[in-house]
């Protein structure tokens, strides 16, 4: 692994960074959806990406705070000029050059590595986020999140934002320490091999990446320490690969997912353009709406009915307000037709943005980690109730000490 320009960030850095989105007071940092000098508004974003926030086209940023209501998030997301042609037309560029190695993303106390993969035939970057922990006790193994970013926007756009996320619920005692992989998926390559070889990135995952991360890393290398995780497309590939690959990975949470409806050239408004969703058919699948059905989580999931493990914890999200709403619903209803078990839920308030999943959930986003890594029914200890504990042990321990002098 090769380290990137983030890897020495300081410890006063990293904190600053992470407790300005997550202690206390939830904030987030959201690029706004922006080109060529041009705001472009939420619903004229939807149109072009499954992926609508934090798209980043240009350096301007906006904040916003925990108490603000889902809808009001929207709104203000809302109110930018009408999608323009350069827009578009970036996005179609986009689909047709598959760019494997990307520039260092911001990562707190992180780097970026990059692997020689056998299944694209040359170098692929890819971020990993250590825990403070990873440094500070050299023989211990780590479980490992498997981050899977959205569509249409560059591979390492929410990188900083979920990296301190995910920083800031380890600090907090939500989640025990772990390791999390933010692999590059190409700006939309769907987490599947496409159809004639050009971008293999199911394959560069599974064949590359998963035992190049096991090999450089002190991991927990089997599904037991794995945890397959995304948003938007990103949650259609962790519903994908999570379902395709049980024996490697062992809790899939599938956040915003999309595409999951069954026919990708469906009339909705809602969705991307049929132009763009014809271009992507063409790319992945080779125009094929069968090969695409072939490949969703949809299949797959019914496939798995009767082998799944024991233990196979599922979650989905989906905000009330998100535009691929009735398509998760009906993976939903799919899903309990199978009999496969889930957690799902729909989040009032929120559209398609990742900041405001994060904000709806509050610590009880962590909750499904910590319940996969550290037992059915358990959960971590608040800081100030792991300090409380062991002062409480330290009391009684006292007090054994003191009752077994007067004895004496």
């Amino acid at each position: 692994m090769r380290k990137g320009d983030h890897g020495n960030a300081s410890d006063s850095r990293r904190r600053q960074r992470a407790g300005q989105h997550l202690a206390g007071r939830y904030s987030v940092d959201i690029p706004r959806v922006g080109c060529a000098a041009q705001d472009v508004n939420l619903a004229a974003a939807r149109a072009f990406c499954l992926d609508v926030a934090p798209i980043q086209c240009a350096e301007r940023r906006s904040t916003m705070r925990r108490h603000i209501p889902g809808k009001a998030i929207a709104r203000a997301l809302r109110g930018g000029a009408l999608l323009g042609a350069t827009l578009v037309l970036s996005s179609f560029a986009a689909l047709a050059q598959p760019a494997w190695v990307t520039p260092a993303g911001q990562v707190p106390q992180g780097e970026r590595g990059v692997l020689d993969s056998a299944a694209v035939g040359g170098p692929v970057s890819y971020h990993v986020f250590l825990p403070d922990a990873y440094a500070a006790d050299p023989q211990r193994r780590f479980p490992v999140v498997y981050w899977l970013h959205g569509c249409g926007q560059a591979p390492t756009a929410g990188i900083g934002m979920m990296s301190a996320a995910f920083d800031g619920a380890i600090e907090r005692g939500l989640l025990p320490p772990l390791i999390v992989v933010f692999p590059n998926g190409l700006p939309c390559g769907m987490y599947t091999d496409a159809v004639g070889g050009a971008q293999p990135v199911e394959s560069m995952i599974i064949a590359d990446l998963l035992p190049e991360v096991d090999r450089t890393l002190r991991t927990v290398p089997d599904r037991s320490g794995r945890i397959i995780e995304g948003f938007s497309m990103g949650g259609y590939g962790a519903a994908r690969l999570g379902f395709k690959y049980r024996n490697l990975f062992g809790a899939v949470s599938i956040l915003g997912g999309g595409p999951l409806q069954a026919d990708f050239l469906t009339n909705d408004p809602g969705l991307q353009p049929l132009e763009m969703r014809r271009a992507l058919l063409a790319q992945v699948w080779g125009g094929d709406p069968a090969a695409f059905l072939a490949d969703s989580p949809r299949t797959l999931a019914a496939g798995a009915v009767g082998d799944l493990p024991t233990r196979f914890p599922l979650r989905q999200l989906i905000g009330a307000e998100d535009s691929t709403l009735p398509a998760n619903r009906e993976f939903h209803g799919l899903l309990v037709a199978l009999g496969i078990a889930h957690d799902y839920r729909e989040l009032p308030g929120v559209d398609h943005a990742m900041p405001a999943v994060l904000a709806a959930m509050g610590d009880e986003f962590w909750r499904f980690h910590a319940g996969f890594l550290l037992g059915p029914g358990a959960e971590p200890v608040p800081t100030q109730g792991r300090m409380a504990l062991a002062l409480l042990t330290a009391l009684v321990a006292l007090a054994g000490t003191i009752a077994l002098v007067v004895r004496r």
